[in-house]
């Protein structure tokens, strides 16, 4: 597996959706931690890269944190993105997803401030919204935003095709093995025997007929960057 390339790949994926949601007008602001739930999902390529980047600070035990809300009410996902896409796009049944009845408050947090924020997966990146969730209690996310989201999801879960996704509490305690980690960087991980589920390969993007001029830019960007 091309660990190294596929991370910078995902930096820069990154930093395109930063710039993109810089220019929203958004109510998120410091310890406006409402979204910050047990529900985040996220990739193993995503995983890796913050298990990594912990590990490089010394701070790996914050992920301890985890361990206290594991087997708690939580998401965990049917399909991925690209699965999902293709499944539409097929005109195919897709099982309904099932969302834990009482959201935890996501476990890195503290003081209602996150522990990993700067490395956090862009399952959380995306979570914005127009108003304060805490007042309407709802993400208001405009169509065209929500669109890009999607695409975005999908881009990062094709540079990770070979991999897995999952909750936040199952797949970061399960990178933080070294012995997941190396079976990993050899594509040797069994997901569905770990709780997770396969990643696909992007072969059809999720945009609506209204969205697709505007998201053109954005598309351009994405495909200039190559694992």
């Amino acid at each position: 597996m091309k660990i190294k390339s596929n991370l910078e790949a995902l930096n820069r994926v990154y930093e395109v959706y930063d710039a993109f949601s810089s220019t929203l007008d958004l109510a998120c602001k410091e310890k406006c931690a409402h979204c910050c739930t047990s529900n985040v999902t996220l990739t193993t390529l995503e995983g890796y890269k913050i298990v990594a980047d912990l590990i490089a600070a010394g701070k790996l035990d914050v992920i301890d944190r985890l361990k206290d809300t594991a087997g708690g009410p939580r998401f965990q996902p049917l399909l991925t993105a690209n699965r999902m896409a293709e499944l539409c796009a097929a005109e195919a049944k897709v099982p309904q997803e099932d969302t834990a009845d009482e959201w935890q408050d996501c476990a890195l947090l503290i003081d209602s401030l996150c522990t990993i924020y700067d490395l956090r997966p862009f399952g959380c990146r995306c979570f914005v919204s127009r108003k304060n969730c805490g007042e309407t209690g709802y993400a208001d996310i405009d169509d065209f935003t929500a669109s890009v989201n999607t695409v975005f999801l999908q881009v990062i879960e094709h540079l990770d095709a070979e991999g897995c996704s999952g909750n936040l509490i199952d797949l970061l305690p399960f990178m933080a093995s070294e012995d997941n980690r190396r079976a990993y960087e050899k594509g040797e991980l069994n997901c569905e025997d770990n709780g997770l589920i396969v990643n696909w390969e992007l072969k059809v993007l999720m945009i609506p007929p209204e969205h697709r001029a505007r998201i053109e830019p954005i598309l351009q960007q994405l495909r200039e960057i190559n694992p």
